[in-house]
């Protein structure tokens, strides 16, 4: 395993250079055609405001399974990378975690407890189907993101979270024939599952947006025997900052998130996933879906342009 100055941050230069953290420069062989194909793959939308999600407050990564070296190390990287990208990262120290790594040798059996006593960390899902799918391990390293919604105002609501419902008491006016109208009638209405939500009804941003909420990532160390941890973390610190469904094939530009696509190359973390990251996090928040990608598109063309 790579030691921790493997993980120093980037300093401004010195006199003398001094070495800086390794990221992989991507050459642009195709343009803004691969720039869109790599957003497109990457990007998610989530499933109640239909938003790109990202940090909105500070990041608290917390890694267990692995000897305190390693987990420092993981962690250090996670915290070093959300700077780097414009991520707000925490700073207390102790600070309430909401970003879990865990590392073990049997996830299904962790994924079983998660799914009975802690089922808000799997994310949004409508019934106990899907429930049970997300609960089911699959890879050697997979993500859960569990978003909130948050309004014009600022108003949180975590996604599939309990709520406190709506109560509605509307006035209905007597029917009048003729005579003198009487005082209204009351309805009253409480739909459990309501929520209200502050918006501006603007056809290119409705004023809500999408916020990560809590990250699970969850390694299968038996999957990943002979694996770098620098490697490693380089994946899991992308997968902390984005909510990203992995690829199952190569990535049109260089990606660290072909370190686990079967047939791919990709070892390491690229100016594309910085570039990506950078994009994610200068985006107008409530803006439409095709808007942030566009978005992402334009500043990942900039970044990469810049450094051919």
């Amino acid at each position: 395993m790579l030691g921790g100055d493997a993980f120093a941050q980037e300093a401004p230069p010195p006199s003398a250079p001094l070495p800086t953290e390794s990221v992989t420069v991507t050459v642009i062989k195709e343009g803004e055609a691969a720039i869109g194909k790599f957003v497109d793959g990457m990007t998610v939308p989530t499933r109640i405001a239909g938003k790109l999600a990202r940090w909105k407050n500070g990041i608290c990564p917390i890694t267990v399974g692995l000897p305190p070296e390693s987990a420092s190390i993981l962690t250090k990287k996670v915290r070093a990378l959300a700077a780097e990208v414009g991520a707000p990262v925490n700073d207390k120290d102790p600070c309430p975690g909401n970003i879990e790594i865990i590392f073990t040798a049997q996830p299904q059996a962790l994924l079983d407890n998660i799914r009975i006593m802690h089922p808000v960390l799997l994310g949004y899902y409508q019934n106990s189907a899907q429930a049970d799918k997300l609960a089911t391990a699959t890879g050697p390293i997979q993500s859960w993101y569990s978003t909130a919604t948050v309004d014009l105002r600022g108003n949180p609501v975590v996604d599939g979270g309990r709520k406190g419902g709506v109560h509605l008491s509307i006035a209905i006016p007597q029917a009048d024939f003729g005579g003198p109208a009487g005082p209204p009638s009351i309805m009253e209405m409480y739909m459990p599952d309501a929520t209200v939500t502050n918006v501006t009804g603007n056809r290119l941003g409705d004023g809500v947006s999408s916020a990560l909420n809590n990250v699970m990532i969850i390694a299968d160390t038996r999957k990943l025997i002979g694996r770098d941890i620098g490697s490693i973390s380089d994946y899991i610190a992308v997968l902390a900052l984005a909510q990203i469904q992995p690829p199952d094939a190569c990535q049109p530009l260089p990606s660290i998130l072909n370190l686990l696509a079967p047939g791919c190359s990709g070892d390491a973390l690229t100016s594309a996933d910085v570039a990506y990251l950078r994009g994610l996090y200068k985006i107008t928040a409530t803006t439409t879906f095709a808007g942030q990608r566009r978005e992402i598109q334009y500043q990942m063309n900039q970044a990469l342009k810049a450094k051919e």
